[in-house]
């Protein structure tokens, strides 16, 4: 399922109950980076599985540059620098993975400490 897609389901699910802008990015955040490590795993099997779960990562990473980025952003503007910069490194490290076959540790790293932080628990681990 496409960044765009899980994007699209989790918003509009009339059912669900109402969640938060940053609960819908944790979610996102979790199950791209869940894919990213599996598919890592099976790499030499399935590489094109492997790029796309990178794709994805890429593409949450750039969506959240371009919300970082508008003017009307309520988060502090030293926080959204910041972000905006993770996503320029995860875009050149993206790129070095695919065409040297790095290791995605530190995007998996990346988001997991995203993920601490949208749960409040930014000063920990």
């Amino acid at each position: 399922m496409s960044t765009a897609q899980m994007a699209r389901l989790a918003y509009s699910r009339p059912e669900a109950p109402a969640r938060t802008a940053r609960g819908v990015e944790y979610d996102l955040l979790a199950r791209i980076t869940q894919k990213l490590s599996q598919s890592d795993q099976q790499r030499s099997e399935d590489y094109a599985v492997f790029a796309a779960a990178l794709q994805d990562n890429l593409r949450l990473w750039a969506t959240f540059a371009a919300d970082v980025a508008d003017n009307d952003n309520g988060l502090p503007r030293k926080l959204r620098a910041q972000l905006f910069n993770l996503y320029r490194f995860i875009d050149q490290y993206s790129l070095k993975v695919l065409g040297e076959g790095g290791s995605v540790a530190v995007l998996i790293d990346i988001n997991t400490a995203v993920m601490r932080g949208l749960r409040g628990e930014g000063g920990r681990g």
